[in-house]
C-alpha cells in the first residue's frame, strides 16, 4: 500500500495550521460552532475530521467565507510530552459558506490522548479545547470494538438505511448452499469477475472466481479496514467486480435471486448494493495517495454562484452514446452546454468527428453554474462528487442508482433530464431565467450530499450491510476450498497498543 514519504511526516508533539479568512465582518470565537466525528476518539477513521462554523458577535452564522484577515487555526497536542505523534495535518478546507472542513491523518496511536485547540487568534472557538482521552487509534492499528451496537453508537450510525431495506426485503433467508452450488456456474466462468468471501472470527478469506477480479483489491482494503476497528459478523457472501449488476431473477421465480453484493444496482435487477469501489477507495487513501475525495472536494468548488460561468457542463469517456450526443449539442449550441469526449474507446469511428477535448481538472468543472451527469457503462461515479460541488446537477435519468440514490430527490436536490436529452438544453435555459430557485435546488443538493456522504457513514453502511446478510444466513459460513487468508497490511513503523487488549504488535 501507498505511503507518503517519511520526509512529508516530521515527528510533531504539536500540529498547527492555519485556516484561509479574511478581515472584514468580525467573527465571535465564543459563539462560533466546532462539531464533528474528528473530536471523538472512538471515531477511527483513515483521516479523522470536523467542522467549524463561524459566527458573528450578533450570532448570525456566516454564510460566506470571513472577509479580510481574519485567521482560524488548530493547534493538535498529545496529552504526553512524552508521546512523539507523527500526524499529517493539511491547510483547513473553505468550503465558501461560513464553514470549515478540518481534517488530520495520524500515523501513530496516541495512548493518553489528545488535545485539540481551535483558535480565532489567540481566543478559544465554541468549547475549545477539545480533549480526546486516550487510547487514539490510527487507521492502521488492529483493535477493534467487541461490541458493534457501542460502536455504531459512537460513528452515530443511521438507525436506518432505506436502501439496504429494500435490498434485503427480496432475501428473507440466505441459502449459503444455494449460492455455493450456483453462483460459480452462473457468473464465475473465466470471463467472470466475481469473488467469494468468508469472515470467520474477524479474519477476511477469499477466492476469485473468474478470469476479471483484479479489483478485488479494493474490496480487500475496505473489509480488512472495517475490521481493524469493529468485529464483524461471521458472514460469507459474493462480490461482484464488474460494472454491471448480475442478478436479474424476480422474487416470485425458481430458483430465486441470489443474494449477490454489487457497487451498482439497476431497476431490473436484485443485486445488494454497496458503496462504490471509488468513493470507498478515495476515503482509505485521502490526504496519501489521492486529491479528489469526499472531503477535499468541498473545499474546491471553484467561484461563487454569481461568478461561475452560466453553461452546462460535460467532460468523460466516450461510455455511453448520449455522451457522444452531448457533444454535438454542444457544437450546436455552444451558449449553453461545453462538453467533450476526453478519450474513445467504445465509439473510436467518432472521434474524427466529434475531436477530443483536453483533459481539465475535476475541480475546475465547478467553475460553471451547471453540471450534466450522464450514465457511463452504468452509473456515473463522478455523481457523489458533483453533489458535493455547489453547481447545479442536471441528472439524466436511469435504471442505475448507487447505495445514497433513494435519499435525493428531482427538483428538490438536482433537475432530471430525459434519458434521451431531449430536454436538456429547455433545462438549461429554464436554471438560467429561474437563477434563484436553481441556486436553491444546488444548495439543498449540496447540503444534503454532505450529509449522506460522510466518510463515517461508509463504515455504517457497510457493517450494517454485513449485519443483515449475516441475520440471514440459514447455516454457517465456512473457509471453503481454494480460499486464502486476506492479511492486514503491516505497520511496523509504529507502534500499537490496544486498550485493555493484548498488544498486537509488540514493541522491540
Amino acid at each position: 500500500m501507498r505511503r507518503l514519504p517519511r520526509a512529508a511526516l516530521l515527528p510533531l508533539q504539536l500540529v498547527l495550521f492555519v485556516a484561509a479568512g479574511t478581515p472584514g465582518a468580525p467573527v465571535s470565537a465564543p459563539r462560533s460552532l466546532v462539531w464533528g466525528p474528528g473530536l471523538r476518539a472512538g471515531v477511527v477513521l483513515p483521516v479523522r475530521y470536523f467542522y467549524l462554523q463561524a459566527v458573528s458577535p450578533e450570532g448570525h452564522n456566516l454564510t460566506r467565507s470571513p472577509p479580510g484577515q481574519t485567521l482560524f487555526k488548530v493547534v493538535i497536542k498529545s496529552l504526553s510530552p512524552k508521546e512523539i505523534v507523527r500526524i499529517h495535518v493539511p491547510k483547513p478546507l473553505d468550503r465558501n459558506d461560513g464553514t470549515f472542513l478540518m481534517r488530520y491523518r495520524m500515523y501513530e496511536t496516541v495512548n493518553e490522548g489528545l488535545k485539540i485547540e481551535v483558535l480565532y487568534g489567540n481566543e478559544h472557538v465554541a468549547q475549545s479545547p477539545y480533549i480526546l482521552k486516550g487510547p487514539v487509534y490510527h487507521e492502521y492499528c488492529e483493535c477493534p470494538e467487541d461490541d458493534a451496537q457501542a460502536w455504531q453508537r459512537t460513528l452515530s450510525c443511521p438507525t436506518e438505511e432505506p436502501q439496504i431495506a429494500k435490498d434485503f426485503a427480496s432475501f428473507p433467508s440466505i441459502n449459503l448452499q444455494q449460492m455455493l452450488n450456483e453462483i460459480p456456474k452462473r457468473f464465475g466462468e473465466e470471463r467472470g469477475a466475481v469473488v467469494h468471501y468468508t469472515i470467520l472470527s474477524n479474519h477476511v478469506y477469499r477466492r476469485p472466481l473468474g478470469k476479471y477480479t483484479d479489483f478485488k483489491m479494493f474490496s480487500d482494503e475496505i473489509l480488512l479496514s472495517l475490521a481493524r476497528k469493529v468485529l464483524l459478523p461471521d458472514v460469507e457472501f459474493y462480490v461482484n467486480l464488474g460494472d454491471w449488476p448480475l442478478e436479474h431473477r424476480k422474487v416470485n421465480e425458481t430458483p430465486g435471486p441470489l443474494p449477490i453484493i454489487s457497487w451498482c444496482g439497476s431497476l431490473d435487477s436484485r443485486d445488494i448494493i454497496l458503496p462504490t469501489y471509488d468513493i470507498t477507495h478515495s476515503t482509505l487513501e485521502a490526504l496519501r495517495g489521492v486529491t479528489n475525495d469526499l472531503l477535499s472536494i468541498q473545499g474546491h468548488t471553484g467561484p461563487s454562484w454569481i461568478n461561475k460561468t452560466e453553461k452546462a457542463f460535460f467532460r468523460g469517456r466516450d461510455s455511453r452514446e448520449e455522451r457522444l450526443q452531448l457533444v454535438q449539442l454542444s457544437r450546436e449550441n455552444p451558449q449553453l452546454l461545453d462538453a467533450g469526449i476526453t478519450g474513445y474507446f467504445f465509439f473510436q469511428e467518432k472521434e474524427k468527428e466529434l475531436g477530443k477535448a483536453k483533459l481539465i481538472g475535476f475541480f475546475d468543472f465547478f467553475k460553471y453554474k451547471y453540471q450534466v451527469n450522464v450514465d457511463g457503462t452504468v452509473a456515473a461515479y463522478r455523481y457523489p462528487y458533483l453533489m458535493l460541488g455547489d453547481s447545479l446537477v442536471l441528472k439524466q435519468d436511469s435504471p442505475y442508482y448507487e447505495h445514497f440514490y433513494m435519499a435525493l430527490k428531482p427538483w428538490k436536490h438536482y433537475v432530471p433530464i430525459k434519458r434521451n436529452l431531449s430536454d436538456l438544453l429547455e433545462k438549461v435555459e429554464w436554471a438560467k431565467e429561474h437563477d434563484e430557485e436553481a441556486k436553491k435546488i444546488a444548495k439543498e443538493g449540496q447540503l444534503t450530499a454532505r450529509d449522506l456522504l460522510q466518510p463515517h457513514r461508509l463504515y455504517c453502511y457497510y457493517y450494517r450491510v454485513l449485519e443483515k446478510y449475516a441475520e440471514r444466513q440459514t447455516s454457517k459460513p465456512e473457509i471453503r476450498d481454494g480460499m486464502e487468508l486476506v492479511s492486514q497490511p503491516e505497520d511496523s513503523s509504529s507502534v500499537c497498543r490496544c486498550h485493555g487488549r493484548r498488544p498486537l504488535r509488540e514493541e522491540l
